[in-house]
């Protein structure tokens, strides 16, 4: 038996081992939790009795399930059950302890969802989004039978926050057109009048975003948490909905400075306090703000990444962390690891190196992993997807798959990244992807410059948005990769457009400043397709033919132009949606992957 585990490659372990997120507790009753792990091999919901020490498997679907939420007392699990991937359908619920599901708001129609709100005294709100229709907010009052319209626009929104008494909902909207900056309405639950509206995007010139972070979990408090941009980057203030004063919390670090990056925050039980996240060159760090004391203190979190944390009654706060070279664990200010799946330990990495290069529109960072040996070596360089995301100094089982195999590993923070202020964020507008190129580029010149890179052996690899900017990266720029990996891409952007859902067309919309017949000439110069005839790299594509964001259509249109050219190309479908929930069909398309990679540049 252990003869055969340690025939296992490293990499193939590491998606195997067990993982498990973060997990949600119910307000009412805190040892009531449920998270999301892997240990059956595919990603499913667990509800964890934390007094009895006891955890049960909550959903068990061919392709997994990962979007739950616990009633406030404890009592109910909601899950919201789709079909193979596509991300249309309706909340079901389970009993805490077990038993069968039923639907949860019979006569909300299936649809996608656009977010959830449990209330302590039965009232929900339900959230949907259709092509046809938009955003369509249902409350169900509690004891009614069946739910009511308190919100709907043709433009995307969703819910944001119940307050504690239930009788005011936050919407977090875009019904100025923008959908890169949300604005902020409440509305009383009674008749679904407006009470409060925090926008700063209609009429400006330069938008602002804000966001609901929650309203306070305290009796007859009726101040909201928020975020926004009003100097340039993400920061946490309280908005008093009733009164409409503005508090803004100018935080600041152990030598009097303004923190760079993004700041979030959530409340603290009892509502005195409010924990900060500090998000800044692909690291994160957390801190407790005393809102009476003005006191911001630091909580002690290793380097690396917390991917979340969640501050629980007895006043310590609980945080799934990891670093590029250690596998991540749930872990406590207490100084405990409170939650670890079962089974063996992935195995370890190596630790991420920081780069610093020039570009066109400023310094872009970049994450660094070199194999053992001497350079200069094949190279991957693994885009991130989003756009608005980042990369960051965290465990990841595939660019650790590829350093196994004797590949570098280049992560750029390209413009539109999050972490590096609003106008990085925001800079990849009009010329959508080619400004991506550009910063990748200028990367891509230092690693071969550096000699980290061998120009020979160059792989343009990543997935969603990452996949987008690999096949217009090949088109784009085909001297300088010698062959590329896509993962359900965008391919043919005007397909893509007609068929994708609803929110990802607004905001297609926001980037390209208009729809295709308002842009046209924006629109193609950012479509792969209309770069395919400049492919010389082979080219290898995975897609689900479920998936409702870069839909199977488009990516089918650019692999029959590749074949009609003569291309090099392979392309792999599988029967989920934007990505697979199922370990072993992950563990595949990487294995084919790694295979077209090594065939191409051996040949």
């Amino acid at each position: 038996m252990n003869e055969e585990k340690s025939a296992v490659p490293a990499w193939e372990q590491r998606f195997r081992a067990a993982r498990v997120s973060l997990p949600d507790w119910a307000e009412e009753a805190p040892d009531r939790a449920l998270y999301v792990s892997n240990s059956t091999g595919t990603y499913e919901l667990y509800a964890w009795d934390r007094a009895a020490g006891t955890h049960r498997q909550v959903t068990d679907r061919p392709n997994g399930t990962t979007e739950g939420e616990l009633s406030p007392d404890g009592e109910w699990i909601w899950w919201f059950d789709d079909t193979d991937g596509d991300e249309v359908g309706v909340w079901r619920r389970q009993p805490f302890a077990g038993g069968p599901d039923s639907e949860a708001v019979p006569g909300v129609p299936a649809a996608y969802s656009a977010g959830l709100a449990l209330g302590r005294d039965g009232t929900v709100v339900a959230g949907t989004s259709t092509d046809d229709e938009g955003t369509t907010l249902y409350l169900r009052r509690p004891g009614a039978a069946e739910p009511e319209v308190v919100y709907h626009h043709e433009e995307y929104g969703g819910v944001g926050d119940l307050s504690h008494d239930c009788a005011l909902l936050a919407i977090d909207h875009t019904e100025h057109g923008d959908a890169m900056h949300s604005a902020i309405r409440v509305v009383r639950t009674s008749d679904g009048a407006t009470v409060a509206e925090l926008d700063e995007v209609t009429g400006r010139r330069n938008p602002l975003g804000v966001a609901c972070l929650g309203f306070a979990p305290a009796a007859g408090d009726t101040r909201l948490l928020v975020a926004h941009q009003r100097r340039g980057r993400w920061e946490p203030m309280l908005w008093d909905v009733a009164t409409g004063v503005e508090t803004e919390l100018l935080l600041r670090d152990d030598q009097g400075r303004e923190f760079p990056g993004d700041l979030s925050a959530q409340w603290r039980p009892g509502a005195r306090s409010v924990l900060i996240e500090h998000e800044y060159e692909a690291r994160s760090e957390l801190f407790s703000y005393d809102l009476e004391k003005g006191e911001l203190s630091r909580l002690e979190t290793p380097r690396g990444t917390v991917v979340s944390a969640t501050a629980r009654p007895d006043g310590t706060v609980e945080f799934l962390w990891s670093s590029a070279a250690e596998p991540s664990a749930v872990r406590s200010t207490s100084g405990a690891v409170v939650l670890r799946a079962p089974g063996p330990v992935p195995p370890g990495s190596v630790p991420v190196e920081d780069v610093w290069v020039e570009g066109p529109g400023g310094r872009v960072h970049a994450l660094v992993q070199r194999p053992d040996g001497e350079g200069p070596f094949p190279t991957v360089f693994e885009i991130h997807g989003g756009p608005t995301y980042h990369d960051s100094d965290s465990f990841a089982a595939g660019p650790a798959a590829w350093l196994d195999h004797g590949f570098a590993v280049v992560r750029v923070n390209y413009r539109g990244s999050t972490g590096y202020g609003q106008a990085w964020t925001d800079a990849l507008r009009l010329r959508v992807g080619l400004i991506e190129l550009e910063d990748i580029g200028a990367v891509r010149q230092w690693a071969v410059d550096s000699g980290l890179a061998d120009p020979a052996r160059l792989v343009l690899s990543g997935g969603s948005w990452g996949g987008y900017l690999t096949l217009l990266g090949l088109g784009v720029q085909p001297g300088d990769w010698t062959l590329g990996l896509a993962a359900v891409p965008v391919a043919d952007y005007l397909a893509a457009y007609a068929d994708e859902m609803e929110a990802l067309k607004s905001l297609d919309r926001t980037l390209f400043g208009g729809s295709p017949e308002e842009a046209p000439e924006r629109w193609r110069a950012s479509s792969p397709l209309t770069y395919v005839e400049q492919v010389r790299a082979p080219v290898y594509i995975s897609a689900g033919v479920n998936d409702p964001r870069c839909p199977i259509r488009q990516i089918d249109n650019y692999v029959e132009r590749l074949a009609e050219l003569g291309k090099v190309h392979e392309v792999y479908r599988y029967d989920a949606g934007h990505g697979s929930l199922v370990v072993e069909e992950r563990i595949k398309q990487l294995r084919l992957e790694i295979d077209f990679a090594l065939r191409q540049l051996a040949g």
